[in-house]
């Protein structure tokens, strides 16, 4: 009876063996095999594995304790370990190591994985998170209920060395729309860092919001920031939200890059300050013409708009308070955004006639420069004399782009078609907008930055930026159903050399990232060109 309870026990200890190791056995796949995006410049495969498990140790520098800090919060996350720090740990360690010297761009990393050390070197603290970004999608998908108690995770050897294509990665988040609040800002900070999108760009006012306190303009937010589209009650960030913004996003070396769209697309200004309103004018070809009796009579607010019709509205580009009210607004978002650069919009100022248009633009850009930042602005903004500082985001006609270039300005590139976030995937897509095109997976991978005009260059282009538009945005899943996968996509347009990139090799490591997104309760798109199973 002793022995059958022995064997007994002894085969419960071989099964509970088994569940507590399941982390660390299944697919070790090569490194050269992994599913990082975006695809690394060099994969190299080396002998042996890697085992994170609860003895794994941490070791850094100071200076990198911010990016050890996350690294050990998204390890936790990722494996339920919560691993020590000790300084000078030599076996079973991950290492992370400034090294100034190292031939490496800024951004650049190196990361090699032996069987009894981790090292992640990189000659800036920016180009550590980046690889700590890609060791941690080097770690095995595994549901948290099979962690057991004592989780391993292995990794196989090898080495990484990466650095990005272009300096400016970006996503827009359009909050004038609809409004969304701080903590749903920072959890798209938290998605879109992992795949190393440096930039955030904030479409801070439009027709229908004014999402950022102007101290100077108090009404621009008591009144401008109170509706939405569909009428519901908006919001706004007090200039310590702002800054909380500004400061969780640096922590994960994302610059937020602040837009304040004019002098169209500006009705909840003129709704908080009639001194601003023109009054009706004639419209240029292209513009919303019913709606032209929103203007009202100069001097006087509009209505508050909740609408989604663009084009009707314009500030008072004769007026000299107009141009003390964006110098105030410049003023004071600057003071409070380290970044370099202030969007001034520009776009789709229909009822501004060109001759106003222009001297407005040139007037704006100077303001910018005046408080130390660059202008960004819509490619419409290439129409007025550009400074080589400034870059026009070329969004609609690549002409407009090739008219920035000529001046010796730069462009970023968002073309409509491809990387515009709010698009639908296809006709049956419950939301989103199709006026554009539909753009699958596919399409959104399939395109490069200077393939769009022959007059674009690789030296004139900064980066690439992905916009998401909210007229129909109404909530985080729906953010994150418009977004993922196709941000992973242009993530690897903006970061990955053009001669690794390859939609059959994107399709087969995205299914990876559908296991993560699935456990952690990202509200993805399962686009019927990947086979997710």
């Amino acid at each position: 009876m002793k022995l059958k309870n022995l064997i007994g026990k002894t085969f419960v200890l071989l099964i509970s063996g088994a569940l507590l190791f399941s982390c660390d056995s299944g697919k070790n796949v090569k490194m050269s095999q992994s599913s990082i995006i975006p695809i690394p410049v060099s994969l190299t495969d080396a002998q042996g594995s890697f085992t994170i498990n609860s003895e794994t140790k941490l070791s850094f520098q100071p200076e990198l304790a911010n990016e050890a800090q996350l690294l050990i919060q998204r390890l936790k996350t990722l494996t339920s370990l919560d691993l020590e720090i000790e300084e000078g740990a030599i076996d079973n360690v991950i290492d992370l190591s400034l090294n100034p010297n190292a031939s490496l761009p800024d951004e650049g990393y190196i990361l090699e994985i032996g069987k009894e050390k981790i090292t992640v070197t990189g000659k800036t603290a920016s180009g550590i998170f980046w690889g700590t970004q890609t060791l941690l999608q080097l770690i095995p998908n595994v549901e948290r209920t099979d962690f057991g108690p004592n989780p391993q995770f292995k990794i196989s050897s090898g080495s990484v060395e990466d650095y990005p294509e272009y300096e400016y990665r970006g996503m827009m988040m359009d909050v004038a729309r609809h409004f969304f609040p701080v903590a749903e800002i920072k959890h798209l900070i938290d998605q879109i860092s992992q795949y190393k999108i440096n930039h955030l760009h904030l479409h801070l006012s439009d027709d229908q919001g004014w999402r950022i306190e102007i101290k100077s303009w108090p009404k621009l937010t008591e009144i401008g920031g109170s509706t939405q589209v569909g009428g519901e009650s908006g919001g706004y960030y007090t200039q310590e939200d702002y800054k909380e913004i500004v400061r969780y996003a640096q922590e994960r070396h994302i610059t937020i890059v602040p837009e304040i769209d004019m002098p169209g697309h500006t009705n909840s200004a003129l709704a908080a300050y009639g001194e601003l309103n023109p009054g009706i004018k004639v419209p240029e070809k292209g513009a919303v013409v019913t709606e032209q009796t929103r203007m009202g009579v100069a001097g006087q607010p509009t209505p508050l708009y909740t609408g989604t019709e663009v084009g009707f509205s314009t500030l008072d580009t004769d007026n000299p308070v107009t141009y003390q009210f964006i110098e105030d607004v410049i003023r004071e978002i600057s003071e409070i955004t380290p970044g370099p650069y202030f969007h001034i919009g520009g776009d789709e100022s229909h009822v501004t006639e060109m001759e106003d248009y222009i001297p407005f633009i040139e007037r704006a850009q100077d303001l910018v420069t005046k408080y130390g930042k660059r202008t960004l602005g819509w490619d419409e903004v290439a129409h007025a004399q550009l400074l080589p500082t400034s870059v026009a985001q070329y969004w609609a006609k690549s002409e407009n782009a090739v008219m920035a270039i000529e001046q010796g300005a730069k462009v970023l590139i968002s073309p409509a078609t491809k990387v515009y976030l709010d698009m639908k995937y296809d006709s049956t897509t419950h939301i989103g907008l199709s006026w554009a095109a539909y753009i699958e997976l596919d399409e959104a991978y399939n395109w490069d930055p200077t393939t769009l005009d022959e007059k674009i260059k690789r030296e004139h282009v900064i980066g690439v930026e992905a916009p998401l538009w909210t007229e129909t945005v109404t909530n985080r899943s729906e953010i994150e159903y418009l977004t993922f996968p196709r941000l992973a996509a242009i993530a690897e347009v903006a970061w990955s050399p053009k001669e690794k990139r390859d939609w059959e090799s994107f399709s087969r490591r995205v299914k990876f990232h559908g296991k993560r997104w699935e456990t952690e309760g990202i509200n993805f798109y399962k686009s019927p060109k990947v086979d997710w199973e």
